[in-house]
């Protein structure tokens, strides 16, 4: 895999300290990984600065540009920004593997880790899961929701005139009330 290579930072020349290097992640990459919604016109930038001792290598990757979604709404297409930072530890051991999501191992000769697939995944976590192009992002909340009004369930045997009183802020006085809920709503009426 041709393509996957540059994205390989060579560390077994690296001395201790810290180091940075920088990647473009474009149209390309993004077809490799084929995340064909992201494609024309996404370009981010990654700037990985690792810092080498002599049991760990610490990680930083620092992501800024723009990704190309399409609106779940209107379907039209923007330019999501991306601006964020996260970070990796690779850990010395006598074999290579996956610790957790953020901790990996490897071995002391091994040549160089490739960074394709974390930039992939960090970015594919970064994507709200609810595109909203940015003109109609003013007519959702605070949590992503769509601000229509709020939503009020009633039981189908609330007569129209009890609806009606409901709204009103007056209580269903036809209906008694659990005890168990009575004792809640004395200390709601407290406040």
């Amino acid at each position: 895999m041709k393509f996957l290579r540059n994205y390989n930072i060579d560390i077994i020349k690296l001395k201790d300290g810290r180091h940075t290097f920088q990647f473009e992640v474009g149209d390309d990459f993004f077809k490799f990984f084929e995340a064909e919604d992201w494609i024309n016109g996404s370009k981010v930038t990654v700037i990985v600065t690792l810092n080498k001792t002599a049991s760990v290598i610490e990680a930083e990757f620092k992501f800024s540009g723009t990704v190309r979604l399409t609106c779940d709404r209107s379907l039209e297409e923007f330019d999501h920004p991306l601006d964020f930072t996260e970070k990796v530890i690779y850990k010395y051991g006598p074999i290579e593997q996956e610790i957790s999501e953020d901790v990996f191992m490897i071995t002391r000769d091994t040549p160089s880790i490739n960074i394709a697939q974390l930039v992939y995944e960090f970015i594919l976590l970064a994507i709200p899961a609810k595109k909203i192009h940015p003109d109609y992002a003013e007519e959702m909340d605070d949590e992503g929701f769509e601000d229509e009004g709020s939503l009020v369930y009633l039981s189908e045997e609330l007569e129209s005139d009890e609806i009606e009183e409901l709204e009103d802020g007056e209580e269903n006085p036809e209906k008694p009330v659990d005890p168990r809920w009575e004792i809640l709503n004395k200390l709601k009426k407290k406040d």
